[in-house]
């Protein structure tokens, strides 16, 4: 009786591992997305295959064939088709940010789980859409943005909670580039990047999206009182549809953030700066963080810490989304990748965008 007892717990275990090892069928909404190489070029891991890819540019799909090895059988001409054909478990969007919606619309009614790249929509509206059909149809919707990767954005966080700087009174956060142009994406990224009706915007929404998914997961999914944006055109020649600079300033009770998304910076950046009543913490990158404690009315002590890349599997954001589904990671709340943090997100890029037009603070309820 002992032995059969042994024997069932040991089948037991053998097939709840063998569950747990079962890869995650992902299918690939787009290719016109410069970031689509993340996924295509992505080591060999077990926990993602990729069944099935949507590209209606069959060109773009058989260069990115040619460059990645990916077989030309699992491109497929629709959505529906690629959803029959592939039937993944979960579909990362990889075209332009518009399409979105369509890309949940498919999905969610089959229970197809949804990751996009940053921003989550081109709009509120469209946002609150795509909340519903995710909530109705009790699918996963995440938002990908690099900056969940850089280990100094969490310990920055970690040590804000732990009142190593105070109080949070100030905090400052710059992304972007030189411009999409200027650094050479391909020309079917740079068609929609720069088409306002297929981003939503510019470099105000393009980059403007990181520093409002940080601020709604370091006031823990608290709204701001008020947004005022102002953007400005300083590439013509290269942007003429859309804004490639921004100043977005975000008040709270205690607080208030300046996000600076521009494709007009010498250097790539993603950085964050926060002060607080006695300190400040400069998250420069994914790998350094300083640290300055106030002394005197302009002395400080200083100390700078170097990370390695977040553990897994927060080092790769199609880890994340296999953990997430399989059910071995539970996102904390208002998480970088989560939905609720990218509505209220979403509802500060729209503010932005509305006072960036009108040039009145736009005030949140």
């Amino acid at each position: 009786m002992k032995t059969a007892f042994v024997i069932i717990i040991s089948l037991l275990l053998y097939v709840s591992l063998s569950a747990q090892e079962e890869p995650l069928k992902l299918g690939i909404a787009g290719l016109t997305h410069g970031h689509v190489g993340w996924i295509l070029g992505r080591e060999h891991k077990s926990d993602i295959n990729m069944v099935g890819i949507y590209e209606k540019n069959r060109e773009l799909a058989q260069k990115l064939s040619e460059q990645y090895g990916f077989s030309m059988d699992i491109v497929y001409n629709s959505m529906d088709e690629m959803l029959k054909a592939a039937k993944p478990d979960a579909v990362a969007a990889f075209g332009n940010i518009k399409d979105h919606l369509s890309v949940v619309e498919a999905c969610a009614p089959k229970g197809v789980h949804v990751m996009v790249e940053k921003p989550l929509a081109v709009s509120l509206e469209d946002a609150k859409k795509m909340e519903a059909l995710a909530n109705k149809h009790g699918i996963h919707l995440l938002t990908n943005y690099e900056t969940s990767w850089y280990e100094t954005n969490f310990k920055a966080k970690s040590l804000l909670e732990e009142g190593k700087i105070g109080g949070l009174r100030k905090a400052i956060i710059r992304d972007g580039h030189k411009g999409p142009k200027k650094i050479g994406v391909s020309k079917e990224f740079l068609e929609w990047l720069t088409d306002p009706d297929l981003n939503g915007g510019g470099a105000i929404m393009d980059f403007g999206c990181y520093g409002a998914n940080l601020m709604t997961w370091l006031m823990k999914g608290k709204k701001p009182n008020s947004v005022t944006a102002v953007t400005q055109q300083l590439q013509p020649e290269n942007n003429p549809n859309v804004d490639d600079d921004a100043t977005i300033i975000i008040t709270y009770d205690t607080a208030m953030a300046i996000l600076e998304p521009s494709w007009n910076w010498p250097i790539g950046r993603k950085d964050m700066e926060l002060y607080g009543e006695t300190g400040a913490l400069y998250s420069e990158n994914a790998n350094q963080l300083r640290i300055r404690l106030s002394t005197g009315y302009s002395s400080y002590t200083e100390e700078t810490l170097f990370f390695k890349d977040r553990p897994v599997p927060y080092d790769d954001p199609f880890s994340v989304l296999a953990a997430v589904i399989n059910g071995s990671l539970v996102l904390e709340r208002y998480g970088p990748y989560t939905l609720e943090n990218n509505m209220i997100a979403m509802e500060i890029l729209q503010a932005s965008v509305d006072s960036s037009k009108s040039g009145k603070t736009i005030h949140l309820e």
